[in-house]
């Protein structure tokens, strides 16, 4: 038997690329696609932030194909799951049997991710899954990966944070309370290189702008 084609659910973060490179190692499974969700009104990733440009020059230095789906703002469920399922039918005719997500913890979430993949007769992987964070973010900087804090909460993490590379550096710096993970949503994260990447991604920061309650570090491709 040949090795279980997956899709990765790709929110173009850390975790995410910790657990591409995961699932790259195992030799049981073939990576064929990224799955990511936009927003159809700005044209940016949720919660990292950033556009769909740097999204497909992740995917296209993964040499992966890249699954957009488009949601609108905001997004209740019922709209979600109205787009996941053709993007799902896709991937079955593929000949697709699984999808991977980056998710470490929340038994809700998990549980619903599994019952709409399911739902398409696929089914769940969860590499990173219930790690500790700690070690997880020593994971991450031992695979090379870098990333950049694109977006903070900030009623439970510092705006300053915005910006700034995650490394060992500013894991140290993190005040008590803030997971190194920011697995609580304290921030979120932009990978300008990691593990099976062709080229590191350039891009340039922009000002630290906030507003509804987080400090946004807009990057662009750097032309």
């Amino acid at each position: 038997m040949g090795a279980e084609r997956t899709w990765l659910s790709w929110s173009g973060g850390k975790d995410a690329a910790l657990a591409l490179e995961r699932l790259r190692a195992d030799p049981d499974v073939e990576v064929t696609g990224l799955l990511t969700t936009a927003s159809a009104v700005r044209g940016v990733v949720p919660y990292q932030e950033v556009g769909v440009d740097l999204i497909t020059a992740q995917a296209k230095a993964l040499g992966l194909p890249l699954h957009l789906l488009s949601l609108p703002e905001p997004c209740p469920n019922a709209a979600y799951e109205a787009a996941l399922a053709p993007a799902l039918a896709t991937a079955a005719a593929e000949g697709v049997t699984s999808v991977a997500f980056g998710d470490l913890a929340l038994e809700d979430v998990r549980a619903y991710r599994e019952a709409l993949v399911a739902g398409a007769g696929l089914s769940s992987r969860f590499p990173l899954w219930d790690e500790g964070t700690a070690d997880l973010a020593a994971a991450i900087l031992e695979a090379g990966i870098t990333a950049t804090l694109t977006c903070v909460d900030t009623a439970r993490a510092p705006a300053s944070l915005a910006g700034r590379v995650y490394d060992a550096a500013l894991l140290a710096d993190l005040p008590d309370g803030v997971d190194p993970c920011g697995e609580r949503g304290e921030f979120h994260t932009f990978v300008t290189d990691a593990p099976g990447f062709t080229a590191p991604i350039a891009v340039e920061a922009g000002a630290v702008t906030e507003h509804g309650g987080y400090a946004v570090c807009g990057l662009t491709l750097s032309r």
